[in-house]
């Protein structure tokens, strides 16, 4: 049975993939801030896989910590005698808008970008880097990043940079890594709270569910894809040719 950490996983894009991941038979580590949503979660997929849910801030060093051992405990197999624990998947989901509407970079709140920054860029990273060490060869790291990274969004300055700056960490990661596939991964417009945040007021029912951007995001956790940029809801369009 593979084990993925998924981070972010109480609602939204992470949801999604995590129901996807256990109707492929993955044991997952679930986050989220929330710990009655998360629980809720953790309820529905008990039914079809193992689950253990952390409820957490993934800015913080204890949680990932917790998040980690849990993964490598459900990775932990006796193959003649020989503990070859390890963990397979690390999904950085999780992520903060920052204020929301929008402010101009020329406004914008420097200890509110700290806290962007931090949850965004460096919690990432931190939670690879404790994963690293127990992560079977051919593991998967997915971080997911946004259109936002690569355009100057008038108004997005703040989030935008949070993600250009993960990206980079991502792309050097890979060629440090070459061991691993990692990959940074944008799932498009889609129809979720932090979306809806980012709009106040405005109709966001155009967007599309979550669960477009899973296949794509699948076949990135099972298949054999070069580490990279990916768009998931390209990668489906390829996928099913």
């Amino acid at each position: 049975m593979k084990v993925a950490i998924v981070t972010g996983a109480s609602r939204g894009l992470g949801l999604a993939l995590a129901r996807g991941l256990a109707d492929h038979g993955w044991a997952l580590v679930l986050d989220a801030r929330g710990a009655g949503p998360l629980a809720q979660v953790a309820e529905e997929l008990g039914a079809v896989t193992t689950v253990v849910a952390i409820p957490g801030d993934v800015a913080d060093a204890g949680h990932r910590r917790a998040l980690v051992e849990a993964a490598e405990h459900l990775g932990g197999i006796d193959v003649g005698g020989i503990d070859v624990r390890g963990i397979d998947a690390v999904v950085n989901n999780a992520s903060v808008l920052g204020p929301s509407p929008q402010p101009a970079l020329g406004e914008y709140p420097l200890d509110v970008l700290r806290e962007v920054f931090e949850v965004n860029v460096v919690a990432p990273l931190a939670l690879v880097q404790a994963a690293l060490p127990h992560m079977r060869a051919g593991g998967r790291v997915v971080n997911i990043t946004s259109d936002a990274a690569l355009e100057a969004y008038e108004g997005w300055g703040g989030y935008g940079s949070s993600k250009a700056a993960l990206e980079q960490l991502t792309a050097v990661l890979a060629t440090e890594h070459p061991e691993l596939r990692v990959y940074r991964v944008d799932p498009g417009d889609l129809r979720t709270q932090m979306h809806q945040d980012a709009f106040p007021g405005e109709d966001i029912s155009d967007r599309p569910l979550p669960d477009v951007a899973v296949p794509g995001l699948l076949a990135l956790l099972e298949d054999d894809h070069p580490s990279g940029r990916y768009r998931a809801q390209e990668l489906v369009e390829v996928v099913t040719a």
